[in-house]
């Protein structure tokens, strides 16, 4: 399996090489760049190898892609045609999740959420928890049985800083950083102090009132743009993986072609 892994998030777009099925490459580019996702995409097609049995020399791959903001799925759909002359197969359209939802609306739910989900059970093979820190924060839950039961969502870092000095008369718009002490000497640092604990201490009783219902204490993976950040502070998770999503991207298209074997 030769495959382009497109992640669409709600800021970056992030792109995952696999030749035979082995991750080869991870690279993200923002949103808005549109020369270099170009540039990006006919680099990696260019590394897939030729069919063998192509008199047109068309190329042993396919471009999968999972999206978040519509408004880019559209523009890389046409990004992809224009550098490859290929058509970019869709998450959720084209190719079925590759887990089983129990959720009221299955039709609604973020293609990134389920597509980590899957990726993290597939690992484990039981109960997981898997929390996504990114433009927003998710926190979903996975059952013994690989089912998506659901999750919590709140705003991540950067939303938070910017409402509060949206909203506020006097309050900075800050950075997250990881703090220095667990108190601020300053507002910058309060606020900072604030929204670090906020997320760590979110995900930590999130996961508690997760295993209350199930039972038991699940695994728990984080992943996002922000997850390097907390990691270090968060001694009741298992596994910090980046890029979880592109993983997921591949995990749904294998299932998906030894489904039509």
């Amino acid at each position: 399996m030769n495959l382009i892994a497109v992640d669409i998030g709600n800021t970056n777009i992030t792109l995952g090489l696999f030749l035979k099925g082995v991750e080869q490459s991870i690279e993200s580019v923002p949103g808005k760049s549109e020369k270099k996702l170009a540039q990006l995409i006919k680099a990696l097609w260019q590394k897939i190898p030729i069919a063998k049995r192509s008199k047109e020399k068309k190329r042993d791959g396919v471009i999968v892609a999972s999206s978040v903001k519509p408004e880019w799925t559209e523009l890389i759909r046409q990004t992809v045609k224009q550098t490859t002359d290929e058509k970019m197969l869709l998450i959720g359209k084209d190719i079925p999740f590759p887990m089983n939802l129990s959720i009221k609306e299955p039709d609604k739910v973020g293609a990134d959420r389920v597509l980590s989900a899957a990726a993290a059970y597939a690992v484990v093979e039981q109960a997981v928890v898997i929390a996504d820190f990114g433009t927003a924060v998710t926190i979903d839950l996975v059952d013994d049985r690989g089912i998506f039961v659901g999750g919590v969502i709140f705003p991540g870092f950067e939303i938070s800083a910017a409402a509060l000095k949206r909203n506020t008369a006097q309050l900075p718009e800050v950075t997250v950083t990881r703090p220095k002490r667990p108190f601020g000497q300053d507002t910058a640092e309060a606020i900072n102090c604030g929204l670090y604990y906020s997320a760590v201490s979110t995900l930590q009783e999130v996961i508690r009132r997760y295993a209350e219902v199930i039972g038991t204490w699940p695994r728990t993976v984080i992943t996002g743009s922000a997850a390097a950040l907390i990691k270090d502070d968060c001694e009741f998770i298992d596994s910090y993986v980046p890029n979880l999503v592109i993983k997921g991207i591949a995990l749904a298209h294998k299932k998906y072609i030894e489904s039509k074997e």
